[in-house]
Formats: C-alpha cells, structure tokens, sequence
C-alpha cells in the first residue's frame, strides 16, 4: 500500500475518533493515536538510515588527487630539510614548531613588529605571513645560520653586542636579520637609510639608537 493511500485512510480515521490500525499489520488489533504516530516517526529513522550511504564521490577522490603536498623540502641555513607542513602554516610556525629554530620570534603575528624575520633568497621577510609552502623553493636564512662553523658570530651579532643593542633581547633575532637584509642591499648606508631601513622592526625596550649604532659599526665591518 502506498503511503499516500495509509496516511489518507489514517487521516479519516483520526477525524473520525476511530482507532488506527499500524501500517502494514496483518492483524486487526488497534492502537492508539499516540502509538501510531511513534511508529509512524519510528519507520521513518529506519528508512531514512537505509536510503543513507557514505558517498565517496569522484569529486572528493579528484580533490584528494590534486591536494597540496603536505611532506616538503626547505632549504633552510644551508640544510635541506623535510619537514610535514600544512597548506595553510606559516614559516614562523614551521621554523620554530617543525625545525627547533627558536631564534625566529613570534611577537605579534600580523607582520607588524619584526621579531619573525628571516631572510628569503637574501631579503628580509616576516615570516609569521609568509607561507610555508611559498618558499619551498627558495634559500630561507634565519638567525641560527648567520654565525661561522666554528661558532664565530656575523659581524652584525659582534657590532649590536658591541654597541648594547640587546636589552630584553627578544627582538634582537629579528633586529639582526633586517640589519642583514640592510646591509647586503646597501653596504655603505647612511645613518638616517639605515633607520628607514630597521623601521620595520619594533624595540619595545627603546633600544633603537644602540641598534642603529651596531649596523653602522658593522657597515664597516662586513
């Protein structure tokens, strides 16, 4: 019987205050209005959860296909190192969480203060806004690679110790790196284009006429 012609029979019977039979049953045993439609609700779920099927549909399997792969390849201070890295992750979190290079700071994480700065192919970038995966082809310097094998620090490290730039200190990484970045596109700067150059990088200690003596110190040095 279809179920138009049940609910039909059902409805009259209901206007009418006669009790109602269970859809199906073979018996002429009557139920209640309040059984009938619990079982109604019942048979519902039932069918519902049979015509259910977990779809893998080609759309999903062609998505999976043409993904991002996740396992890259980074050239990270002169190392090529694989790393499982998210479509989505940004190099301050794959250096720090990832790589165990903790020199990269993440101070305010929207590309305003400076302390994530690395070097990318020799240009200072924030790296708390720049992707993994867009640098995966590129020479990624950060803090960690600037000093010698032998343990000798760059002339920018020696010049900002030198001149009592580090103060709290957690700036300095990223301090150092732009002063890097500075000085390998202007190696003789002016005093007032080596400011414009580290406005970028924000010293919550004030420490900015100290840190703009190390780059010029090291300007004479490098």
């Amino acid at each position: 019987m279809g179920s138009g012609r049940i609910t039909s029979r059902v409805r009259t019977m209901i206007d009418q205050n006669k009790p109602c039979p269970l859809a199906g049953a073979t018996t002429t045993t009557a139920v209640s209005r309040r059984e009938f439609i619990k079982s109604v609700i019942a048979s519902g779920v039932v069918v519902s959860s049979v015509a259910y099927r977990p779809a893998t549909s080609s759309a999903q399997t062609s998505a999976r296909a043409g993904g991002v792969e996740r396992l890259i390849s980074l050239n990270v201070n002169g190392q090529i190192r694989r790393v499982d890295a998210l479509p989505q992750e940004t190099l301050a979190m794959t250096l720090r969480y990832k790589l165990g290079l903790t020199g990269t700071k993440l101070g305010c994480d929207r590309s305003e203060c400076g302390a994530c700065t690395v070097l990318v192919d020799d240009i200072a970038y924030y790296s708390c806004s720049t992707l993994t995966h867009r640098v995966r082809d590129r020479v990624i310097t950060t803090v960690e690679g600037l000093a010698s094998e032998s343990g000798e620090l760059h002339p920018v490290q020696q010049a900002f110790v030198d001149e009592l730039g580090p103060q709290c200190g957690f700036c300095t990484p990223g301090q150092v790196m732009a002063a890097v970045a500075l000085l390998k596109d202007n190696p003789n700067p002016t005093r007032d284009e080596a400011r414009a150059g580290m406005a970028g990088n924000l010293c919550r200690c004030g420490a900015y006429d100290h840190y703009l003596n190390g780059v010029m110190r090291a300007a004479m040095e490098v």
